[in-house]
């Protein structure tokens, strides 16, 4: 791609704003045109990027790539759509509401082999997330035993999110399919798949028809144990995953967001110590003082499109593969699986060919 790459915003709310400013400040790449119901103020947009009220108008723009921060009913229809008219897509979690619209999806990617399809999943590039990447794949604390995350916040709804995360209709769950989403997919991306799942869900605190508390324990297939809770009662906000390996741990703490209430973000690197064995090994801890991922997230989208590169990471694959977790979570609670008649999500997965 010789030009720049121009670039249609589809929901233009507090992320799709978040993304214009990460893309401004990216050579190569500008914002034409963006779309939301909601009228922008006179002020609020670049000069020259043009507003429509829909992303039907959006699409009529000459345009190569479409990014999706709509709510969460119209990101599948949307990210479709788009790739339908041969732009590349870069969706923010999560990628759709049900197993059964990210199918959809997946079928029209693959029907478009030459387009790009990215998804959001941007705690992957925090770098306190990239660090503890780097060391677990370079085995120098031995092999992966186990993971342990908590991810949680006091409401459904904090820091003007908008009321429809509260109905099941348009969010399609609650805070483990908005929030709780990341954890799981660094515990995939850190610890390999899980295929043994035990859980707990409950809206029984905020009654809403949306779970505000998740509790899972799995196995995956080389015996890898991990445990996540995903919480809308968490008084405190918390962000914690700590990862045991055979010769040491490392512990992600805290997690730098717009709301900063999640504290500090840090790693630290614990080194066991076998020989001298009593319980207060060497830990070095690093403080990570900026929030890079949203700028290393947009600049490695605008690197696969004009490079032709794969999507390695938040590919489809990955969405799809962190969709089915939070399903199968939701699925193996009993009770929560007959109240929303939720279906097995590996029967979607066997017919996309995703083992």
């Amino acid at each position: 791609m010789n030009k720049g790459v121009r670039v249609g915003i589809a929901g233009y709310g507090i992320v799709g704003k978040r993304r214009h400013t990460c893309i401004n400040d990216t050579d190569g790449i500008e914002v034409v045109a963006v779309c939301d119901q909601n009228a922008p103020t006179a002020t609020s947009l670049t000069a020259g990027v043009k507003f429509h009220s829909d992303y039907q108008a959006l699409l009529k723009e000459d345009l190569d790539a479409i990014f999706v921060c709509m709510s969460n009913d119209m990101t599948a229809v949307v990210t479709i759509a788009a790739l339908e008219s041969g732009r590349h897509v870069f969706c923010e979690k999560p990628p759709a509401r049900t197993m059964e619209e990210l199918a959809q999806v997946v079928i029209a990617e693959r029907a478009h082999p030459d387009l790009k399809l990215m998804y959001g999943f941007n705690h992957r590039y925090h770098e306190s997330v990239g660090d503890a990447l780097r060391i677990v794949k370079s085995k120098e604390l031995g092999e992966v035993v186990s993971l342990r995350g908590v991810y949680g916040k006091s409401q459904l709804l904090t820091f003007e999110q908008p009321g429809w995360r509260t109905r099941r209709d348009i969010a399609g769950g609650g805070v483990l399919l908005d929030q709780g989403i990341h954890m799981v997919d660094l515990i995939r991306l850190l610890g390999g798949e899980f295929n043994e799942i035990n859980s707990y869900v409950s809206n029984g605190h905020w009654g809403y028809d949306v779970e505000d508390n998740a509790y899972a324990l799995m196995r995956g297939p080389t015996g890898v144990i991990a445990m996540v809770t995903s919480s809308a009662t968490q008084w405190r906000h918390q962000f914690s995953l700590e990862i045991t390996l055979s010769k040491g741990s490392l512990v992600l703490g805290g997690i730098l967001s717009g709301s900063k209430s999640y504290g500090s973000e840090t790693l630290t690197v614990v080194t066991a110590n076998p020989s001298n064995d009593r319980g207060d090994p060497r830990e070095q801890m690093t403080k990570y003082n900026e929030d890079v991922s949203w700028m290393a997230e947009v600049g490695a989208f605008h690197r696969i499109v004009t490079s032709d590169l794969p999507v390695d990471s938040g590919s489809s694959e990955d969405a799809i593969r962190t969709l089915a977790l939070v399903y199968k979570i939701y699925y193996q609670d009993e009770d929560w699986r007959n109240r929303f008649k939720i279906a097995n999500p590996q029967g979607i997965l066997n017919e996309l060919g995703v083992r």
